[in-house]
């Protein structure tokens, strides 16, 4: 239903063979917007977890998998206008960004003009593997990211204190936040404190980690000035926000096909704090079981946004 067409999917795979020049022109040269936010809350998709190994959705393993049905998804809510912008892994942000070109050609308008990108810089810690907490920086540059016209860069640590390896990934994780400062990119900062539960890491959204975890995360970086942090919703979501200045964007978590309970649960937590300024979502909006994607995103932007929200 949202797939893209057979016809587009030669094509890109064409400007692939090519070798990318006209696609870097292109993405050099879309319209950006003056400041990142118009009215100082975001709305971002997120479309990083196949490079995770994660695909799946409900019951089916490998519904992310079919990159068809998944980028198809993607530009569907983008060209209903219904979300600030989009993060994902390079190859994502390149094949959206192609797709726009290859409809631009055509002489549609672009979708990306004026919406945020941000690029996803850490999914070296692949689901299931021995090495999951070792979230190695295996994705954008933030030179990469310049080059490209990109608005911001995005980036995860998980806090399992018995691992080691969540302290060399909060290390790279300032390391980043310093590239990131050095290009003039906002940062969109993922901190999760997790736990080793039934052969899986789960995340720990007791107020009292996420609490902790938000005053590590501020602390990261030559300087926090343009930090943003992703946080999971919780109870007592208010001193989870009481916890930093850092404008907050809340996070969906998998898919669950119901996104009424989603609804309810961002509503309360932007009303948890002034800083909560939003969400940066993904499964939950390009999988909502059997509702419209862009009808979910609509949503989510009128609770956001207010009264500045388009019509879906």
């Amino acid at each position: 239903m949202y797939a893209l067409d057979a016809e587009t999917l030669s094509r890109l795979t064409d400007l692939r063979v090519s070798g990318g020049a006209q696609l870097q022109v292109f993405a050099a040269q879309r319209p950006r917007r003056a400041t990142l936010t118009r009215d100082g809350k975001l709305l971002i998709l997120a479309a990083d977890h196949p490079a995770r190994m994660v695909t799946g959705v409900g019951d089916d393993p490998l519904r992310m998998g079919n990159r068809a049905d998944y980028l198809g998804r993607i530009v569907h809510i983008l060209e209903q206008d219904c979300v600030d912008g989009l993060m994902g892994t390079a190859d994502i942000i390149e094949e959206v960004l192609a797709v726009d070109l290859l409809r631009c050609e055509g002489g549609a308008e672009s979708f990306l003009a004026d919406k945020v990108l941000v690029g996803c810089m850490n999914r070296g810690g692949l689901a299931g593997t021995v090495f999951e907490m070792e979230d190695a920086f295996t994705g954008f540059t933030a030179e990469q990211m310049m080059s490209l016209g990109l608005d911001g860069a995005k980036m995860m640590f998980r806090l399992e204190p018995m691992e080691f390896a969540s302290g060399r990934t909060i290390e790279a994780c300032s390391r980043a936040i310093d590239a990131c400062v050095d290009n003039d990119l906002a940062v969109f900062l993922e901190p999760l404190p997790v736990r080793f539960e039934d052969g899986k890491y789960v995340v720990e959204k007791s107020v009292e980690e996420l609490v902790k975890v938000c005053g590590v995360a501020s602390g990261l970086g030559k300087s926090s000035w343009k930090t943003w942090l992703k946080i999971p919703y919780s109870v007592d979501y208010s001193r989870v926000a009481g916890a930093t200045t850092c404008p907050i964007l809340m996070l969906g978590g998998p898919a669950t096909g119901h996104p009424d309970a989603l609804l309810r649960e961002f509503a309360d937590g932007l009303a948890a704090g002034q800083n909560v300024r939003g969400a940066l979502v993904g499964r939950n909006v390009l999988y909502p079981g059997d509702a419209d994607p862009a009808l979910v995103a609509g949503k989510l932007w009128k609770l956001v946004h207010g009264d500045s929200a388009p019509e879906n």
